[in-house]
């Protein structure tokens, strides 16, 4: 099998197809796309026996800036993180940080408690906890044998 060399200058360099495989998995084409400012913090949403828990990373937040509406079983988290503007003289090496406003929404199954939601903001972590009806939650049924009924 022949060697596949690429010429970095007048020095050879082999080709290594795994940093080649590498570079195309890193390329994303569809970030080209996106707004620069799009911002849209992260969820996490997990089920307990007794509540849906939705859990946001918004640091930089404030509260007054969230919004949380539950029209039936859709659920719209709102919010905005406005950019920080000091008027100093600085050189900024690399900017990563996102601003904007932000909507994330999530389809909710039936049999929540809609009455009895609550939300709390602590530490940059938005935490919501939307209760299930009691009526709505899987109950066991025991399995009766045929020792059992005499």
């Amino acid at each position: 099998m022949a060697d596949i060399i690429k010429k970095n200058g007048n020095a050879p360099v082999e080709w290594d197809p795994f940093r080649a495989m590498r570079e195309m998995l890193r390329w994303d084409p569809f970030r080209e796309m996106a707004p620069i400012s799009a911002y849209s913090p992260s969820v996490d949403v997990t089920e307990t026996k007794d509540a849906y828990v939705f859990k946001a990373d918004v640091p930089g937040v404030k509260q007054e800036d969230l919004e949380i509406t539950l029209t039936g079983n859709r659920l719209q988290i709102t919010g905005k993180r406005d950019v920080e503007t000091e008027e100093k003289k600085e050189t900024y090496y690399t900017y990563e940080r996102q601003f904007g406003t932000f909507t994330r929404m999530f389809t909710l199954p039936e049999g929540i408690d809609t009455t009895h939601a609550k939300s709390e903001l602590k530490d940059g972590v938005l935490t919501l906890v939307i209760p299930k009806i009691a009526e709505a939650q899987a109950k066991k049924i025991p399995i009766a044998t045929a020792a059992s009924k005499s």
